[in-house]
């Protein structure tokens, strides 16, 4: 029994095959987008660039790119003459310039999508293939749908070979989601001649796809031949092993690893390091107007001794351009008393966050490791981001190992790429997940399960029962981004809740770190999604948030803290001597916010 202690502060129709009108169709869309951005590169200014808008940039394409990206982006096949109706946020008006060119009228008619309202155009095909357009210039907006109707009433209507086939087909009715993967974005209104008809889905994985307006950006922390943004993170084993990423230049073509045991003094003693050579891959920005290609390195020193410190540089093998010393400690191998640090979503002010982050080693300078539960940076995608986030982590993650989780603001069309590019990280979750989106580790006597939210609960749901009931650490947590108890109720995730929680509950998971709603919030011992009748019977759930986004937080019954418009960092001390858990929660000032604490 563990004690707590708590310190209050479709139908389908003839819709068939889904079969490639042609194999390169979007290929050829893709291609087209980066030879757009090639070109503009080569041709405009950058202070043109980074200004530029939707119909300026449409106004730059060629014939042939005109006609790709305004027919080539979802094709299908007809039998009959049709008319179809694209329902559209209009917002995205300027960015669909292929509407009015191709022929499309903008009527009067009425539709909406979760009660947002949505543009309908429409224009007649004959029989044959229906070419449609990109969804957005900009990358704004959710991505549009569209309804085929016969132009003759009664007519039998077949749609086939769509196009990417992902733009699956449906019924038009209201209730009916219009993106697929996406039961939230349903017909709420609807033209009545459009009842009934082949609903043609939209894919928010595409929504981005032809983004160039608002692409272009420089950053302000380019890649040189100096090793920079060194991060440690861990690997599936850490008493004896320790992943080591760096960055340079393109001009840099391979990377080592100095390193040996730490001495009495922080440098190389007599001994010779040892010495192991990085793997490097070139990671491109294409929207950067400088410094678009840089290199990351990454090594994993392997049969090292645990809770041992040990003392490192990185760089090219050459006599100059190292990097200055740094050192990490391994994991204990047996029970260990430990501390960590855990922060919400950094996301947005990094120059504020620094200050944060620089209070939280102040307060733990041995800290294990920092967690974060996702949106490390506001746009994913974007080199620039995560430049900054580095420069103002201030080498902290060099001695630091960063042990992050996928935020939504890491995702750029679905997948968290630049994430999994920079960032190397177990590869021991769920078989049909990305590798690196989850994963697990154990540190001294903890179990630490690293999920993604982002992906359907259920894809990961079998491998988390199976690595919680696997182990038998006295400790177990678990951390993702979206919260299982929100700090509002139009920001909730239900399935997060009733699904994991109830694994959580079986296997007596302690503390469930979480981010996403930017505020702060600590549920009483939850159990059966209520308030567990014996405290020491329950999981505690966090939101946290550590950047300057900040919103609004509600009451919640559920809730024995809550703070809002409060940038926070958490320590975790994990005590050996009578199993106990100290939790405490601070402000930038260091002022202490919240506090509780669990014993065995």
């Amino acid at each position: 029994m563990k004690r707590f202690l708590a310190f209050p502060l479709l139908l389908l129709l003839a819709i068939s095959l889904f079969l490639p009108l042609h194999s390169t169709a979007g290929a050829d869309v893709t291609d087209t987008v980066r030879e757009v951005i090639l070109r503009l590169k080569e041709e405009q200014p950058a202070e043109k660039l980074l200004a530029i808008t939707p119909p300026e940039v449409a106004s730059l394409l060629t014939e042939h790119e005109r006609t790709e990206l305004g027919s080539g982006y979802i094709t299908c096949r007809v039998n009959v003459p049709v008319t179809v109706s694209v329902l559209l946020e209009a917002r995205l008006e300027h960015d669909a310039f292929w509407l009015e060119e191709r022929g499309f009228t903008l009527t009067d008619k009425k539709a909406s999508v979760d009660n947002g309202a949505r543009q309908v155009w429409q224009k007649d095909f004959p029989e044959g293939i229906v070419g449609l357009g990109v969804n957005s210039l900009s990358g704004d907006g959710n991505h549009y749908c569209a309804v085929i109707a016969p132009q003759r009433q009664g007519a039998p209507l077949t749609v086939t070979e769509v196009y990417p086939p992902t733009h699956a087909l449906a019924v038009a009715t209201k209730g009916t989601p219009s993106i697929i993967n996406r039961e939230d974005k349903v017909l709420t209104e609807l033209p009545e001649e459009l009842e009934g008809q082949v609903l043609l889905l939209g894919d928010n994985a595409r929504r981005k796809e032809a983004h160039i307006a608002g692409f272009f950006r420089v950053t302000d922390y380019p890649a040189t031949e100096q090793p920079d943004q060194i991060v440690l993170t861990m690997t599936e084993d850490p008493t004896t092993s320790q992943t080591i990423q760096w960055r340079t230049s393109a001009d840099v073509a391979r990377g080592f690893v100095l390193y040996q045991g730490k001495g009495p003094y922080e440098r190389f003693e007599r001994t010779k390091p040892i010495r192991v050579k990085a793997k490097t891959a070139a990671i491109e920005d294409l929207g950067l107007l400088t410094n678009a290609v840089m290199h990351r390195h990454r090594a994993v020193l392997k049969d090292l001794r645990p809770d041992t410190a040990y003392v490192y540089s990185v760089g090219d093998g050459s006599r100059k351009n190292w990097s200055e010393m740094a050192e990490f400690t391994t994991a204990p191998e047996d029970s260990a008393a430990f501390s960590f640090i855990y922060m919400g979503d950094i996301q947005n002010g990094f120059d504020r966050w620094t200050s944060v982050l620089r209070r939280a080693l102040l307060a733990c300078p041995d800290a294990a490791f920092c967690l974060t539960a996702g949106d490390q940076v506001n746009r994913g995608a974007y080199r620039d981001d995560w430049d900054a986030l580095f420069h103002y982590a201030d080498g902290a993650f060099a001695r630091l190992p960063l042990v992050p989780v996928v935020g939504n603001h890491e995702l750029y069309g679905d997948f968290p790429g630049l994430y999994l590019e920079q960032l190397h990280l177990p590869h021991n979750g769920p078989q049909g997940v990305t590798p690196e989106r989850v994963y697990s580790f154990e540190y001294g006597q903890a179990l630490f399960v690293m999920l993604d939210s982002n992906l359907p609960v259920e894809a990961q749901s079998d491998w988390l029962e199976k690595t919680l009931a696997a182990s038998d650490a006295t400790w177990k947590f678990v951390a993702y981004h979206h919260p299982a108890y929100s700090s509002k109720a139009s920001r909730d995730n239900p399935d997060v809740r009733e699904v994991w929680g109830a694994i959580f509950d079986k296997y007596d998971v302690d503390v469930v770190f979480q981010g996403h709603d930017h505020g702060y919030l600590r549920t009483y011992p939850m159990k059966a999604g209520q308030r567990a009748k014996d405290p020491g019977d329950g999981t505690v759930y966090l939101v946290t948030v550590a950047g300057t986004k900040l919103y609004d937080v509600a009451e919640r019954d559920y809730a024995a803290a809550s703070m809002e418009k409060t940038p926070t960092f958490q320590i975790v001390d994990i005590q050996v001597r009578n199993d106990r858990l100290v939790y405490r929660a601070y402000n930038v000032d260091g002022d202490k916010l919240d506090e509780f604490i669990i014993e065995k």
